[in-house]
């Protein structure tokens, strides 16, 4: 299964070892309650849990509201007694009385409707059946959250309290027990026997300090509150607080290393600092004169901007005077040509009546053409007739003609 994890996600061996033991403990703890039952696991995740459960139960049905949770555990932990479904721990899809045992580890918190997972745990129990759940204590899990701030996965955190009330609405008999991490000295048999002895010294556990609570309950009364001490397979605290040690030493030198190159960069970042704080002085003079400088023209520029307001004004005076005298000469020049096109239309109807008068002329003219024409031709006419009179009078056989009193009597020219 590969997706980024997020602390609400158990996946075998992508965890640290204590968070892998935290949660593979419950299921310990509750495989003793599991023998030749149906068993139902809400909020199974990868289904490692499941498969304790599976060792000892009659049946396992597991169920996961997250489908790649659910297709891990299939190909993971499915067997001939356990199955694995999809659905929501709020509405489970079960007959009532169909199980003997129910676990909910770490799932109740998730929930925005937390009471229908307790409701709806009695309603699939049968006669005698118990109902198993766990959750972080506010208190503590707040504290240890305080630099990281509240999980955003959670819906409702429990105290010690409030948890015990809300499982007692349903369940008339609640056996409540605290989870914690606790050093031990362990006398291991070489090779191991199948006996052992726990002693726990010292109270019991203070609910306000624990780190997870974890209830029992039934409809019926319970038989005892086993006391469980989980040894997980790799428990010689000692050897892993030495490792551990070795591992905070090599990260230790690794942070000393980057400590080394983090104050050789903050020289560096100083040196540099100073000459930038330098060249912001520089800067800082350079925009201090060029301020200056600007005060300076922007006085100048008020200055200029008076000058041209007040050439303004004196323009517009100026366009308006001229305006003036424009109109004054379009209105000459409008009386104007109003004269000139009245004379225009004078001299229009004069050289009309000229260009009568010159037609007139020229007919005058053709006729006195023609008169002296006629004229010349009439005057020619007589100057023959004289001549042929001048040589009639001259004619010797007309003077005998008058002599004898004969012929025409011609007078003179």
């Amino acid at each position: 299964m590969s997706s980024e994890f997020t602390g609400e996600r158990v996946v075998p061996g992508e965890v640290e070892p204590d968070l892998w033991n935290e949660h593979y403990a419950r299921y310990v703890f509750a495989a003793r309650l599991a023998r030749r039952k149906r068993v139902l696991d809400t909020g199974c995740g990868t289904g490692y849990g499941s498969a304790e459960l599976a060792r000892t139960a009659a049946s396992v049905t597991s169920l996961d509201v997250a489908a790649a949770a659910v297709d891990f555990a299939r190909r993971r932990y499915a067997g001939a007694s356990s199955r694995f479904l999809q659905a929501s721990a709020e509405a489970l899809p079960f007959r009532a009385g169909a199980f003997d045992l129910v676990v909910a580890f770490e799932v109740i918190e998730h929930l925005k409707n937390w009471p229908s997972l307790i409701s709806e745990a009695r309603r699939v129990l049968g006669p005698g059946g118990q109902f198993v759940v766990s959750t972080p204590n506010k208190l503590y899990y707040a504290e240890s959250r305080a630099k990281s701030g509240p999980n955003p996965f959670h819906e409702h955190e429990f105290e010690f309290e409030e948890f015990r009330e809300a499982l007692a609405r349903c369940f008339p008999h609640v056996a409540l027990f605290a989870q914690n991490h606790a050093p031990a000295i362990v006398f291991d048999g070489i090779p191991r026997g199948a006996a052992s002895d726990t002693r726990i010294d010292g109270p019991g556990a203070e609910p306000g300090e624990s780190h997870f609570f974890l209830a029992v309950c039934a409809v019926g009364p319970q038989m005892g509150a086993p006391t469980l001490v989980y040894l997980p397979a790799a428990g010689n605290l000692l050897r892993d607080r030495e490792r551990h040690i070795e591992r905070l030493q090599d990260e230790l030198a690794t942070k000393n290393g980057w400590l080394d190159e983090a104050r050789a960069e903050h020289q560096r970042l100083v040196v540099l600092h100073e000459e930038q704080r330098q060249q912001l002085e520089a800067r800082n003079r350079w925009a201090e004169q060029l301020n200056r400088e600007l005060q300076e023209t922007g006085a100048r520029l008020l200055a200029v901007q008076d000058e041209l307001v007040a050439a303004r004004v004196e323009a517009q005076a100026a366009l308006d005077e001229c305006e003036r005298r424009i109109a004054d000469l379009e209105r000459d020049l409008a009386a104007r040509t109003a004269w000139a096109q009245e004379k225009e239309r004078d001299l229009a109807a004069k050289a009309e009546e000229l260009e009568k008068v010159v037609n007139l002329l020229r007919e005058a003219e053709a006729t006195v053409e023609e008169r002296t024409i006629w004229a010349q031709g009439l005057d020619k006419e007589i100057q023959e007739l004289r001549s042929r009179l001048a040589l009639a009078q001259e004619s010797k056989w007309l003077r005998l003609g008058r002599a004898l009193g004969l012929g025409p009597s011609l007078g003179s020219a």
